[in-house]
């Protein structure tokens, strides 16, 4: 059989190489362009960031989670979570994260502000993130959009 065809029955079909493959998709997609990509570029420094802070969480004896928070491209407020080494079940990462970027920017007005944390906020952080006026709250390895907080 000849390399990249398929035989089909008696019909012999082509198979595209997979850079081809890839090249179809992306003019089928073209939301997924370079630009888009790039302007994520601060959210995915900052994920990676969380996901250090996570791990600290870890090997201090804590919960698995880390939260950053945005203005703009600028870093302004970071933690791991501390419910354990604090011993203080309201000190979730992300509320954690608010404090400090609140404490850092001498404000509780964080409008403009995107949370960016390693898991999905739950509801007492979606709160706290509402109440801080956090225009937006990111989640996850894939940087899933929460939107504004509820």
């Amino acid at each position: 059989m000849l390399a990249g065809v398929q035989n089909a029955g008696m019909r012999l079909h082509p198979r595209p190489p997979d850079a081809l493959r890839r090249s179809c998709l992306l003019a089928v997609l073209p939301w997924l362009s370079w630009p888009a990509l790039a302007a994520d570029a601060p959210l995915r420094d900052a994920m990676r960031r969380a996901e250090a802070l996570r791990d600290d969480a870890v090997r201090a004896g804590d919960q698995p989670f880390g939260a950053v928070v945005l203005r703009g491209e600028v870093v302004v407020g970071t933690a791991p979570s501390r419910v354990v080494t604090a011993s203080d079940p309201t000190a979730h990462a992300e509320m954690e994260a608010i404090r400090d970027a609140a404490r850092r920017l001498r404000t509780r007005d964080l409008s403009g502000c995107v949370l960016v944390s390693t898991s999905r906020p739950c509801g007492m952080c979606e709160a706290a993130a509402g109440w801080a006026r956090i225009s937006r709250m990111v989640y996850g390895e894939s940087l899933t959009d929460a939107g504004a907080p509820r």
